[in-house]
């Protein structure tokens, strides 16, 4: 095997592909860009920062496709598996990102490489084949139409490699559905903000990885000793048993219980049928086994085997909590098999499940309230729980078919498009649709998705200490008891901070939130430890904190260079003026004041002020 000595715990190279010219060239990975932004989500900023032209649109062939791996991912952190895809997205015309497990990400690293950059636009479908040194960009043109499945398994046929990682595109991103993303592992999705599209807009059909190089870390005994620290804190974590059994669709049973259950388009925060659509349900009916990403020791995914005549032969993998609610709570659907054949359809036409399961929500209450009529939906009865319709709307979105088509651009774009109030229901940040879970039962998570730099998205702080309910705690780590607890908006400018700056790190050195964030394996000192163990590099845990702050400042910039500032960093009227059930609106203009002070931003702009931007090196 090949080793890359230069930079320990990192592949060593940028892989820049110019697909206009069919041309490709590695480059030595930049020390000090790898010391200031790490890796993945960190150095796609950067590069997007510096290299995207002026005026360049989501879909346009000068847009920078951007695949990043950080300087974990690829080692034995249980759960370092992640990798970023970066782009300026098509769907919001702001920053574009989206991260995904598996093992595409440990894959690069194994093949030399920290991240891929890829411009141009090839003049058919192509695809780009990687292995170690070796780099083609081949033909794709047969593989046009197919699913991420039926591509998949194309192209581990036809490079005669079962093993070989594959991030591909579907049909939907074909098809020009701005919500689309790019899969590996079939199920593994980088959906978020549309890097599907950008793939698709590129005639980059799939990504193909397989790599034998080691890349040692600086100081191995040192590494492992901390990775024996966080398996410990894993095992003995009070989750650890339920994560196991269920992953992260035990959430499902947990919101409904405290009001947060995106019922019928968030209309209501209970369901009725949860039991019957939650994690437990699907447990107990159709889990065969459990399945981890590269080396963690968190199973938290299943194999399902659903045994319904309606769907035959319907296995697949997951699902995750939030195509889970999509599918169910939100749309008034408790039919659990409809539901999975939903999610499985999503995934092998490479769609979003949030956006997807918004649109078709969205225009529900559309007709609910008059607004879209039985014709305009092409004859399809648009009711809560009617499942059928639901089925037949995930296929029109893919296909941009009949209404289908006015839904495929996310659900910011339909309400424009249709206009007759519809723009006050449709719920999205940024135009990035909402996740599945009430904000106004959760004041943190809903500044967390007022201030997110890529849309509306709980993925960029996860701020769970606020259903802790420790106060003494809260004193003692954010200085507001009120921090931890969820309707409580006190103190939740510092605990989103201090957790976008823990997503960020996370983000950049390749590992996964929920162990990171979530299970909180790692404090910021010992994050340093191990880093300075991996690359050699001596770090302090504020040095380690800082590059995260850095990351969350510049991505700020990036998006005040496209034109905005607070007036962007807000949610839907549903969630700020109408009581939820608990009878709590989202405080957030009180939690923005006191968000922009913790960060040190302009609180009448929300923007980095010159000094900030000097104290990070901006």
């Amino acid at each position: 095997m090949n080793r890359s000595p230069d930079l320990p715990s990192y592949g060593g190279a940028v892989l820049r592909a110019d697909l206009t010219g069919g041309t490709v060239g590695r480059h030595p990975t930049e020390e000090h860009l790898a010391r200031a932004y790490l890796g993945g989500r960190g150095l796609n900023i950067k590069r997007l920062w510096d290299e995207l032209p002026a005026g360049t649109g989501g879909l346009a062939p000068q847009n920078l496709l951007l695949v990043g791996a950080g300087p974990l991912a690829g080692t034995s952190f249980p759960g370092g598996a992640r990798f970023n895809i970066s782009a300026l997205s098509p769907q919001t015309g702001i920053l574009g990102d989206s991260n995904a497990g598996g093992f595409f990400g440990p894959e690069l690293k194994f093949a030399g490489l920290d991240q891929l950059v890829i411009t141009g636009r090839a003049d058919h479908p192509v695809y780009l084949a990687i292995a170690d040194d070796r780099v083609e960009v081949r033909d794709a043109r047969h593989l046009s139409g197919q699913d991420v499945v039926q591509t998949t398994k194309s192209l581990r046929s036809e490079l005669g490699d079962a093993d070989v990682q594959v991030a591909a595109i579907g049909p939907a991103a074909e098809n020009g559905v701005l919500f689309s993303g790019v899969f590996v592992n079939l199920v593994r999705a980088a959906a978020r903000t549309g890097m599907g599209a950008v793939m698709a807009s590129k005639n980059l059909k799939a990504i193909v990885v397989r790599g034998t190089r080691l890349f040692p870390v600086a100081d191995m005994a040192g590494f492992e000793r901390i990775i024996d620290l966080i398996y410990d804190r894993i095992y003995c974590h009070p989750e650890y048993a339920l994560r196991v059994r269920l992953g992260t669709t035990k959430l499902l049973r947990a919101l409904d219980a405290i009001g947060g259950l995106p019922t019928r388009h968030f209309q209501a925060g209970r369901f009725e049928m949860a039991n019957e659509v939650s994690g437990e349900a699907i447990e107990a009916l159709f889990k065969v086994k459990s399945k981890a990403c590269f080396a963690c020791n968190i199973p938290c995914s299943r194999f399902l085997q659903v045994d319904d005549p309606r769907f035959p032969g319907l296995c697949l993998e997951g699902p995750e909590y939030e195509p889970l609610a999509g599918f169910t709570a939100r749309v008034g659907n408790g039919d659990l098999p409809l539901a999975l054949h939903c999610i499985d359809l999503a995934n092998r036409y490479g769609m979003d499940a949030i956006s997807l399961s918004e649109v078709i929500a969205w225009a529900m209450e559309c007709t609910e309230r008059g607004l879209l009529s039985r014709r305009e939906a092409d004859g399809l009865e648009l009711v809560w729980g009617n499942g059928q319709a639901v089925v037949a709307l995930v296929h029109k979105v893919a296909q941009r078919e009949g209404i289908g088509d006015l839904l495929a651009d996310g659900v910011a774009q339909a309400a424009q498009r249709l206009g007759r109030g519809s723009e006050s229901i449709a719920f999205h940040g940024k135009g990035l649709e909402l996740f599945q879970a009430d904000v106004r039962v959760m004041q943190g998570y809903g500044l967390g998705n007022a201030v997110s730099s890529r849309g509306a998205d709980h993925l960029r702080s996860e701020p769970w200490f606020e259903f802790s309910g420790d106060a003494a705690e809260g004193l003692r780590r954010f200085g507001s008891a009120e921090s931890a607890f969820r309707l409580d908006h006190r103190g939740k400018g510092v605990l989103v901070k201090h957790f976008e700056e823990m997503a960020a790190i996370a983000d950049a050195t390749g590992v996964c939130k929920n162990t990171y964030n979530n299970m909180e394996v790692l404090d910021w000192d010992e994050t340093a430890g191990l880093l300075e163990a991996a690359t050699g590099w001596p770090l302090t845990g504020e040095d380690v904190r800082q590059i995260g702050e850095r990351i969350v400042n510049l991505e700020r910039l990036f998006n005040a260079r496209l034109g905005l500032d607070r007036s962007a960093d807000t949610l839907p009227q549903r969630f700020l003026v109408e009581p939820s059930a608990s009878g709590t609106v989202l405080q957030l203009e009180l939690m923005l004041d006191d968000y922009y002070r913790a960060r040190g931003w302009d609180v009448a702009t929300g923007l980095p002020t010159a000094g900030k931007k000097r104290e990070l090196g901006l």
